[in-house]
Parts: structure tokens; C-alpha cells; sequence
């Protein structure tokens, strides 16, 4: 990759505020990185320039002010922007990181108590979709492939497969309650001989 960078200039007029953190949500979004305040960068590729001509055209149309895609080359030393942007990856991964280490722990405490039914199982299996949704949007935008990335990658390789032995036991204990239940009836009903000697 050729070291060009494209840069994001703004200005927006200071009300209402709302604008300005719009702007910075759509940033963060598109995984540009700040160099100072209103001026962000990201690689060069066409999907970025995309990115930031839509964003150019929001601030002008929706938040009435200024602003400007230049496509530059930074000058040295080497590896400066390259390590801010794979920093701001990596904050990415290390959050990521730690929620999965959240949800393994709360697996961990859920059996410990045996608790192991649809409803927790429905749970967590929404909180594991939220995370790699995450880890997929963090990992589309890490183009420089930051130093976190096969961590987080490996802890969510955890996290599924500690769901599935969580699954496993949801389901084994449901069976155990279907046969515990069948067993019931069948002590609180007659049997057949009864129903016949009747």
C-alpha cells in the first residue's frame, strides 16, 4: 500500500450541538482517526474516499457547514499514522476483548448455579451475536491489521465454544425435566389394569 492518506477536514457552525456529535459518530463509524480537533485520517482506498465524500456532502447539506476530502502523502517518520490508526484498533479489540471475558464469566457463574434454562440460553446467545457483530464492523476497518485482532478473534472463538457446552447442558437438563415430569404422570394417573378392574 502506497503511504497516502486521506484527510478530512471540517467546520461546523457551534449550535446546535447535536451536529457536531452526529459528525463524530459517523467518524468513529467509518473508523477514521482524529489528528486534532475537525481534521481525522484514514488510509487511502476507494471505500474510504466514499466514505468521506458522504460524510462531506452531510456536513455541508444537514449541518450547514464546511468541508473537505484531500488525498495526501505523509512525510515521515514512517509508521506515525500506521501506529495511530492500528492504536485506535486496538482500543477497539481491547474492549471487545474484555466483554468476551464478561460473557465467559457470566457462563461460568450461570453454570456453577445450574441455571440452565431457554431463557438464559436465548440470553447469552443474543449478547454472543451483539459481539461479533461488533468484532466484524472493528475488523472491516482494520485494514493495517492491528496487534489485537487474533486476540479478540480467539476470544470470541471461546465465547461459541462455551455456548455451545452451555447450549448442551440447557438442553440436557430440559430433558431431565421432560422424563421427570413423565415419571410424575404416570404415578398420579391410573393405570391401565386399574381403568380395566373398574
Amino acid at each position: 500500500m502506497k503511504n497516502e492518506w486521506l484527510l478530512f477536514v471540517y467546520r461546523v457552525p457551534t449550535e446546535p450541538s447535536r451536529h457536531r456529535v452526529q459528525i463524530w459518530r459517523k467518524i468513529k463509524a467509518i473508523g477514521a482517526v482524529f489528528l486534532q480537533n475537525s481534521v481525522c485520517v484514514l488510509p487511502a482506498t476507494r471505500s474510504h474516499e466514499q466514505e468521506f465524500r458522504k460524510l462531506r456532502q452531510y456536513v455541508v447539506d444537514e449541518c450547514g457547514g464546511q468541508a473537505y476530502v484531500f488525498l495526501s502523502q505523509h512525510l515521515g517518520p514512517p509508521g506515525v499514522l500506521e501506529s495511530v490508526f492500528n492504536q485506535a484498533r486496538d482500543e477497539e479489540y481491547a474492549e471487545i476483548i474484555h466483554r468476551c471475558e464478561e460473557f465467559l464469566q457470566e457462563l461460568e457463574e450461570e453454570t456453577r448455579s445450574s441455571h440452565f434454562t431457554f431463557a438464559e440460553l436465548e440470553e447469552n446467545e443474543e449478547d454472543l451475536a451483539k459481539l461479533e457483530n461488533w468484532y466484524r464492523k472493528v475488523k472491516k476497518r482494520d485494514i493495517l491489521n492491528a496487534s489485537l485482532g487474533p486476540k479478540a478473534e480467539q476470544m470470541l472463538a471461546a465465547c461459541r465454544e462455551s455456548l455451545a457446552l452451555f447450549s448442551n447442558r440447557v438442553f440436557a437438563a430440559d430433558d431431565g425435566r421432560i422424563e421427570l415430569n413423565s415419571d410424575e404422570k404416570g404415578a398420579l394417573s391410573p393405570s391401565q389394569d386399574d381403568t380395566d378392574r373398574e
